[in-house]
């Protein structure tokens, strides 16, 4: 697998940075377009272990940071739901004028719920794949409930996520309060692949549950057995991306 980096704008007009990640003989099959995990990276060693197998099979994949993450620039307090999925729409945007539109769109964890809700507006996506996916995004509350009473008294607070401090404001709150899905996936209209683990403790599996029931064929689910959320066993993130690449090529013509 070889990789260029290249920086496009962003929902909030701030420089975002991507990596392209491409097979070694650049002979291209399709694009996948990925969206990382809430408060992660493009640079999360899971991720880079799916793009690498799907490098494998010519299936090139631009992956990013969202605002205010990671490489890309701009204040993470002032996003919410809304403007990662405007972010992902932003970077489709970039990839249909300078490389190709994607025909895969894959999110893990909250970027899964992006996806499902971006997917629609994106003509070049034939499937979808969702890791670890809650079913509605308000579930990231979880993440930080004990600052949830100080963020609507004072207007927001700041928490620590996965050793980090970040600033939540009530915007970003009201924000996934405001974020319903089951229309999303319900009108999908692109085939859709699930993975999730059944001990994932981040996200329960139930999760997985409500997103299959919601979404019409063709659908896949795919248990990850003892997998964490991060998937943080290279032998799991690998996994995934066999199964994805194998899968998508039905779709990708």
């Amino acid at each position: 697998m070889q990789s260029k980096k290249v920086t496009f704008k962003g929902a909030l007009g701030e420089s975002l940075s991507a990596k392209i990640d491409l097979p070694e003989n650049d002979s291209v099959k399709a694009y996948a377009l990925f969206a990382h995990c809430f408060t992660c990276s493009k640079d999360l060693r899971a991720v880079g272990n799916i793009t690498k197998a799907l490098a494998e099979i010519g299936i090139a994949t631009f992956r990013f940071d969202f605002t205010g993450l990671g490489q890309s620039s701009g204040d993470f307090a002032e996003t919410n739901f809304s403007s990662n999925v405007e972010d992902l729409l932003a970077a489709c945007k970039y990839m249909d004028e300078e490389l190709e539109g994607p025909a895969i769109l894959i999110g893990h964890s909250l970027g899964g719920a992006a996806v499902l809700q971006a997917a629609n507006h994106m003509q070049s996506v034939q499937a979808v794949a969702t890791i670890g996916a809650p079913a509605e995004p308000a579930h990231v509350k979880e993440n930080f409930k004990m600052s949830l009473d100080e963020i609507e008294e004072t207007g927001q607070a700041k928490v620590t996520l996965a050793g980090r401090p970040f600033t939540i404001k009530k915007q970003f709150i009201d924000d996934l309060e405001e974020t319903r899905m089951k229309k999303y996936i319900a009108d999908l209209g692109k085939a859709l692949i699930i993975f999730h683990s059944p001990i994932d403790n981040t996200v329960g599996i139930d999760n997985a549950q409500k997103i299959f029931v919601a979404a019409k064929h063709p659908k896949s689910f795919i248990s990850l057995d003892k997998a964490d959320h991060l998937l943080q066993e290279k032998e799991d993130s690998e996994y995934v991306g066999k199964v994805l690449g194998t899968w998508a090529q039905k779709y990708i013509g």
